[in-house]
């Protein structure tokens, strides 16, 4: 690890359990040669202590920021897509910490910009469903190309990482996060002979933007998932979609390749 990177800030929501652990994390980092700020502007490393929804909030409530680490902790032993270190065991989290020779794994971000006006950054998906009990209609296009008009629950755009989660269990594909793209999934589409869709996830080039067209036939108010966490945008027109230029950084242990965590994740 870099010299520079020795000022840490940790992400989590306190428990008593969590704040007795977390006492001899601080000191032993302390006795390393870390400091432990009290804000996350001041960090170069951010962790995250809890499981990969307390990752997805750290990243989101820090900014996605593009000069700091982002390391995963669980405090529970549970597998983990974005935690590579269990609270209980400091020695390997020092050592990472501490080896200059330690690569840095890079994941990838999608944007999403609603009505044309606010943008959001997304590591997991970003999916856009009906608050309504009735069918969401949305024309789906890539590029400028009229691709399908979709009708259903909602739509999801994945990530690479983001691919395990909600998409997984849609039946959609599990992508190396080696590969910048990203991939739609359909929730409950109605197929008959009004409406027509492909039937399956797809997934499309870094260099593609995806557009979502929602049909104002009054449920006009859908839910917008980014990541872990809903908005609440009244009047939604349209969603666009794009690969973005920033990634999240975090620590990649040795024998610890994404494929590895799917396994001991799924497997």
């Amino acid at each position: 690890m870099s010299d520079q990177r020795r000022n840490l800030f940790f992400y989590y929501h306190p428990s008593q359990e969590l704040d007795e652990k977390l006492k001899e994390l601080f000191k032993l980092a302390e006795d390393n040669g870390f400091t432990v700020v009290e804000e996350s502007k001041d960090a170069n490393i951010i962790i995250a202590v809890g499981g990969d929804g307390t990752f997805l909030q750290a990243v989101r409530k820090t900014g996605f920021r593009q000069d700091c680490l982002y390391v995963g902790i669980r405090s529970h032993n549970e597998a983990g897509l974005y935690c590579d270190f269990n609270i209980d065991d400091h020695q390997e989290m020092i050592d990472a910490m501490t080896n200059s020779e330690v690569e840095v794994r890079r994941f990838p971000v999608i944007e999403s910009t609603v009505n044309g006006e606010s943008t959001f950054n997304c590591i997991n998906e970003c999916s856009v469903r009906s608050t309504l009990i009735k069918s969401i209609v949305i024309d789906v296009y890539i590029d400028d190309l009229h691709f399908e008009t979709f009708r259903g629950d909602g739509l999801i755009i994945a990530t690479p990482t983001g691919s395990t989660g909600y998409n997984k269990s849609t039946k959609g594909a599990v992508v190396d996060p080696k590969l910048p793209c990203f991939q739609v999934s359909e929730l409950a589409s109605v197929n008959n002979n009004r409406y027509r869709t492909l039937g399956s996830s797809f997934i499309l080039s870094g260099e593609r933007t995806l557009k979502l067209e929602v049909q104002q036939d009054g449920n006009d108010y859908p839910i917008i998932g980014m990541d872990n966490e809903a908005y609440s945008i009244r009047n939604i027109h349209d969603v666009t979609v794009k690969l973005s230029d920033k990634v999240i950084k975090t620590v990649k242990l040795k024998n610890n390749t994404y494929w590895d965590r799917v396994k001991r994740t799924f497997l």
